[in-house]
């Protein structure tokens, strides 16, 4: 079974484990995960260390089109499909979904995360999403990155390496 999903295929998911009474843990992070990179391991592997053992990570990866938008024109440099897959195929990671908004908070409402986690660079007031996460008891968290190391920082060091 695949872990990529459509919004229908995670909420039912998520709807059968709540009524039959399982209730996994489910943890929310969302990015573009462009080039997969050691910060992007570090962060994931970080949040599933927060949680037990049976509980569920769920990824949110921006679309190309939202990424396109965030980023700009020549963003994202790896297609959804293909970003979706290598996320997927991280052992820390239970299911992901790509969304085509600018922001996780529809996907975040669908879902009702126990746990909001996003990296220590997003400053707590401006978390999409938090108010909502808080509202029903969920905690939002932060993790700081083990790795200093971004995709804009790959590309920008590509550049400089091999010209643009």
């Amino acid at each position: 079974m695949t872990k990529i999903l459509q919004l229908a295929e995670l909420k039912r998911k998520i709807d059968s484990d709540r009524g039959y009474g399982l209730k996994h843990k489910i943890a929310f992070t969302n990015g573009c995960f462009d080039i997969i990179h050691a910060g992007h391991v570090k962060y994931l592997e970080a949040i599933k260390k927060i949680l037990g053992e049976n509980d569920w990570l769920i990824v949110g990866i921006n679309s190309d089109n939202s990424v396109k938008q965030i980023k700009g024109k020549n963003r994202p440099i790896i297609p959804q499909d293909l970003r979706a897959t290598v996320v997927a195929g991280m052992k820390v990671v239970d299911m992901v979904i790509i969304f085509n908004e600018l922001t996780p908070e529809k996907l975040i409402k669908e879902i009702k995360p126990n746990y909001l986690i996003k990296g220590d660079d997003w400053d707590a007031k401006d978390i999409i999403g938090k108010n909502f996460v808080e509202s029903y008891g969920g905690e939002v968290l932060r993790i700081s990155f083990e790795v200093d190391i971004s995709t804009s920082k790959i590309i920008e060091s590509i550049r400089k390496k091999y010209g643009s």
